[in-house]
């Protein structure tokens, strides 16, 4: 059977998940993925060599994160997601909800900026212009959650439940803009909720966790919405190849379990990230405080206990 996606016969057999997993799918990604690891290490061995610590954690996570991009789109899972709902969905899921956040916790801008050399006075190289970037209007605008959060909602009903999916999965180009689109949002939506990099929206770590809470519903939203159509609602996957042995309408439920499922495990992931960072943070602050204290010989508190005395003896 010819998929008109990309123009290439897509006669799979029936999905198993060693199936989807064999090495295939897309080198533009997979040139990406070594090209982002090489680069990581290349910046963390430079802090190393010069004697700057560079937590081996993040340079994990980081990891984690072009290795979860390499699973959805440089296996077979890009094949069988062309032809398959349900497949295409863990894709969108892990490369928009799963891979954004062990990026983003590997702290790539924080590393970049450590990495790269001054360009020196009254000049300018990469590294002052990353900066000039961070703080640009540009990234103000984008990095606010009146931005985020509805490109965040837009990037599912906008681009379903309209002609838009169809068009881009007609050819290579387009589906490879799309999942860039999906990193890309996902980057947007979760930096300024839990990365670790700097950015010019950094709020509270209460209006984080809403600013998670605010997104994260309509997600669940849509999964159910496709769980409870009555037919397929997408018009790629109306006609899956023979071969695979599968509905158009149960594959499109499993895809709706699948994104009402995974509106749930970046919650867990970021909010355990923030709950840990909020801990670390306080206890940075303690030990200013204790080193103020020390500086001073506490006259914090001893004013403190001055002020007090005061309004004891003006009481008696």
């Amino acid at each position: 059977m010819d998929h008109g996606g990309h123009g290439m016969m897509m006669d799979l057999p029936p999905f198993t998940l060693s199936r989807g997993l064999e090495f295939g799918g897309d080198p533009f990604f997979l040139v990406g993925c070594v090209l982002a690891l090489g680069l990581y290490g290349w910046g963390a061995a430079r802090l190393w060599r010069r004697g700057d610590a560079w937590p081996v954690g993040r340079l994990v996570s980081f990891a984690l994160g072009v290795l979860t991009i390499a699973v959805a789109m440089c296996t077979k899972l890009n094949d069988y997601g062309m032809v398959m709902f349900s497949v295409h969905m863990v894709q969108h899921m892990i490369i928009s909800m799963v891979s954004p956040i062990l990026l983003l916790l590997g702290a790539p801008v924080t590393l970049t900026l450590r990495a790269l050399p001054a360009a020196g006075r009254g000049r300018k190289g990469p590294r002052e212009l990353l900066v000039a970037l961070l703080h640009s209007r540009y990234t103000r605008i984008i990095s606010h959650p009146a931005f985020t959060i509805p490109l965040f909602i837009a990037s599912l009903y906008a681009l379903y439940f309209t002609s838009l999916f169809d068009f881009l999965m007609g050819s290579k180009a387009g589906h490879i803009a799309m999942m860039v689109h999906f990193l890309a949002v996902g980057l947007v939506f979760f930096w300024p909720i839990m990365g670790v990099d700097p950015g010019p929206h950094r709020p509270g770590y209460v209006m984080r966790m809403l600013e998670l809470f605010a997104g994260m519903p309509f997600h669940a939203f849509f999964g159910i919405a496709l769980m409870m159509a009555s037919e397929p609602m997408v018009g790629v996957y109306e006609h899956p190849p023979a071969s695979l042995g599968i509905d158009a309408l149960s594959d499109q439920t499993w895809a709706g379990g699948i994104a009402w499922a995974f509106s749930e495990i970046p919650s867990v992931i970021v909010l355990v990230a923030l709950v840990y960072q909020w801990y670390k943070s306080e206890q940075r602050q303690a030990r200013r405080i204790d080193r103020t204290a020390d500086r001073d010989g506490d006259q914090e508190l001893a004013a403190y206990n001055a002020y007090l005395a005061s309004l004891q003896s003006r009481s008696q």
